[in-house]
C-alpha cells in the first residue's frame, strides 16, 4: 500500500505502540499489528485491530487508571 501522508513510501507488517489520551488517562498499548511505512514511519491499523485498540483503552479508562501500559496479545 501506498502511503497517503509522504507518498513516497510503501508499507509493511510490523508492530506499532499505540498511545491514547482521553479526559487525563494515558493509555499505551504495546505490539499493535499495523502496516508502517518504510519512509515516514507513519502507521496503519486494519478496522478489527482499531476496534481491539479502542475496545482496551476504554476498559483501562473505565478501571480508573491514568496511566497504563498493555501488552497486545494475538487476536484471536
Amino acid at each position: 500500500m501506498e502511503c497517503v501522508i509522504c507518498r513516497n513510501g510503501s508499507t509493511s507488517q510490523g508492530e506499532v505502540t499505540v498511545t491514547l489520551e482521553r479526559n487525563g488517562s494515558i493509555i499505551a498499548i504495546k505490539a499493535v499489528p499495523a502496516q508502517i511505512c518504510n519512509n515516514c514511519g507513519e502507521y496503519y491499523l486494519d478496522v478489527e485491530m482499531t476496534k481491539e485498540v479502542l475496545n482496551r483503552a476504554e476498559q483501562a479508562i473505565q478501571k480508573g487508571v491514568e496511566f497504563e501500559v498493555i501488552k497486545m496479545n494475538k487476536v484471536a
